[in-house]
């Protein structure tokens, strides 16, 4: 694979699936350096929360494992670190990854604009060729069980492996992040991780859902106030998401 800067690969494992409303508990990432070497960093995180029993019997973290370790508050910087100057890879990572610990580092105060990286997901090209799940994809390209799996760590070493396979395996795949992440369909055009958001061909901010759906923020805010108010205030989105469209909407009553 052809690798201008790091590849990031990583993953979260939560106390559920609700963005803005669950917790990380477990951080993995494994970055693909451009001289093929890998450098790994995990850590467990505490969720303040408690964690549900049906997610401790998907990933087998409990609130006991969790009791001494870091906050995300204080464990953001580094994990910035590690994350600073890489593209992005994952497994399911543009559907869940990715705006699950965009909004989570929000909530924290810590800053982290990942709207300018490329975006590889492996799980797309799987399912562009196969249509199964990360153990499947091992038994699949690897011919060995994922006996790990749900492991943060042990999920993205998988993910990793899994990712040189379909490179070898297809060699019509493009061979750089840039291109794999185009051919992931990495909204490299979304304004805000969710994807909530879009840039229209005029680059303004426009929403990406309902009945307004391809409108500007700025004509949405002029000929429907209300709808605007009840977006800003009752629509449940990502704060992430809102810290965007407050950013625009203050730009234009400048």
């Amino acid at each position: 694979m052809e690798l201008e800067r790091p590849l990031a690969v990583f993953d979260l494992e939560t106390t559920g699936v609700r963005i803005g409303r669950d917790r990380i508990v477990q951080i993995a990432v494994v970055r693909l350096m451009p001289d093929g070497t890998r450098e790994k960093w995990q850590s467990l995180v505490n969720p303040e929360m408690p964690i549900p029993p049906e997610a401790t019997a998907v990933h087998g973290i409990s609130n006991a494992d969790v009791a001494d370790a870091p906050v995300l508050a204080e464990l953001s910087g580094e994990l910035l670190r590690e994350l600073n100057g890489c593209d992005l890879c994952g497994f399911n990572v543009l559907r869940f990854d990715l705006p699950f610990l965009s909004e989570e580092l929000y909530r924290v105060g810590a800053t982290w604009d990942s709207s300018t990286l490329r975006v590889i997901d492996a799980l797309r090209i799987y399912h562009h060729f196969e249509r199964r799940d990360l153990t499947a994809a091992a038994r699949f390209y690897l011919d060995r069980e994922h006996t790990g799996a749900h492991d943060a760590l042990a999920d993205v070493e998988m993910t990793a492996d899994v990712l040189l396979a379909q490179l070898e395996r297809y060699t019509e795949l493009p061979r750089t992040a840039s291109a794999l992440g185009e051919f992931c369909g990495d909204r490299k055009r979304a304004p805000d991780a969710a994807g909530k958001l879009l840039f229209d061909d005029q680059g303004a901010v426009c929403l990406a859902f309902g009945k307004y759906k391809g409108w500007t923020i700025e004509n949405i805010g002029r000929n429907d106030p209300g709808y605007m108010q009840w977006l800003m205030t009752k629509a449940e989105l990502p704060g992430s998401t809102l810290a965007v469209m407050k950013n625009v909407l203050a730009d234009i009553h400048e």
